[in-house]
């Protein structure tokens, strides 16, 4: 008979290095997978590193850490800030260990005659296509097929910053709980970059605002608190 994976009592809640999160001593046959900021000591698993344990079907643990820097990853989907201008590349801001090159041709259709135009702190959607250690990762506006899709600028509205935990809960499934909720209430644009920034645009600045702060705010709330808080944001907009 195969036993049943223990769950453990401190998922979604906030852990610190030293707290044993489970006791594998009664786990026969089943197997558990660790990530990041978790260890096996003999028949203990314990926290490295400070943050909210997550657990997702059917055995893997993780300790979700909301870091302020941005490690880039080849596919990432980021936010960028221009800082200048260079003859082969735009320098990029993507909140990383090192400013971004954005080749000046990783455009759809790029060619010398037609190289964009970008002033210093311009706000781009871009994809990370290289991203080796100590060398400054290299962006791209295009996807894998050469197009432009969802890249480019980002016009108007406002970029608002976060952790690197709060834009993965942004992107992840099921949706996050305050943005899906605010999303069939109001009007709005959002681009969520990986590495911990969020634009959101709308007709009216108020929108903008009220959207922003709700996203920046829920990060800090259990689930439960997430719809009581979401249902007194939406009473004050009707």
């Amino acid at each position: 008979m195969e036993s049943k994976l223990p769950s453990s009592k401190f998922v979604d809640q906030l852990v610190v290095p030293g707290d044993v999160i489970l006791d594998l001593s009664n786990l026969s046959t089943q197997t558990i997978k660790l990530g990041g900021g978790l260890r096996q000591d003999g028949d203990s698993i314990s926290v490295m590193k400070a943050g909210k344990l997550r657990f997702t079907k059917p055995n893997k643990y993780w300790v979700e850490t909301s870091q302020k820097r941005y490690v880039p990853s080849v596919g990432d989907n980021v936010l960028g800030v221009v800082m200048d201008t260079k003859p082969e590349n735009f320098i990029v801001d993507i909140k990383g260990p090192a400013l971004a090159f954005l080749p000046v041709l990783s455009f759809e259709g790029g060619t010398r005659r037609n190289i964009p135009k970008f002033e210093a702190g311009t706000l781009l959607y871009l994809r990370v296509v290289s991203a080796n250690i100590g060398m400054n990762p290299e962006l791209s506006c295009m996807d894998a097929n050469g197009k432009a899709a969802e890249y480019g600028i980002l016009k108007e509205g406002y970029m608002f910053e976060s952790s690197t935990g709060l834009s993965r809960m942004l992107l992840s499934s099921p949706p996050h709980l305050v943005l899906e909720g605010l999303g069939k209430k109001l009007s709005f644009e959002i681009a969520v970059g990986i590495n911990g920034r969020f634009w959101v645009n709308a007709s009216q600045a108020s929108t903008v605002i009220l959207v922003g702060n709700a996203i920046q705010k829920s990060e800090s709330l259990s689930l439960v608190q997430q719809k009581i808080y979401l249902e007194k944001v939406l009473k004050s907009i009707q």
